[in-house]
């Protein structure tokens, strides 16, 4: 059995909202209330009329019920393109603020723990992120990983030779 609609406390508000929207997404947001409930369609119905997905609908309704004008976006918000940045999670300066105390220690050692670099900025941001990433802000400031060499640096040379069996 269907469920039937909720919200009939907040239609005359919707209808007052359907008059005075000035933007398309306050529009939908009113008709995902009013169709319902004064045309009797299902979420379905209602979506399609709108253009707009049956989960979005929904939620446009949830919202609206709640008294939120608009569900907040969980999205980033986007950069301009060009910029270089697109993918980066801070700006430059900040970037440069936490990677601050580890250029120092490396300047004693000579070498960047990318691990810990990587929990400092999961710790600054509040979220996890990949490895890569860390390694793509190491790139943006200008440091890379480096490869170990083919031999130790330590190696004595003779005395391998004269260990290598020679005919």
């Amino acid at each position: 059995m269907v469920r039937l609609a909720t919200g009939l406390s907040v239609i005359e508000v919707a209808r007052n909202k359907l008059r005075e929207a000035k933007t398309i997404d306050e529009l939908r947001q009113a008709q995902a209330i009013i169709f319902p409930l004064d045309f009797g369609l299902s979420i379905e119905k209602t979506a399609q009329a709108i253009g707009i997905s049956r989960g979005w609908a929904c939620q446009l309704r949830r919202s609206f019920i709640k008294g939120q004008m608009q569900p907040k976006s969980k999205q980033l918000p986007r950069r301009k393109l060009g910029s270089g940045r697109g993918r980066s999670y801070l700006n430059r300066l900040q970037e440069q603020e936490l990677l601050l105390p580890f250029v120092e220690k490396a300047g004693q050692a000579g070498i960047l723990i990318v691990s810990e670099i990587r929990q400092a900025l999961v710790k600054k941001l509040g979220r996890t992120t990949a490895t890569a990433t860390t390694y793509n802000l190491l790139h943006r400031h200008g440091w890379r990983k480096l490869s170990p060499d083919k031999k130790h640096p330590k190696a004595d040379i003779e005395a391998q030779n004269e260990w290598k069996k020679t005919s």
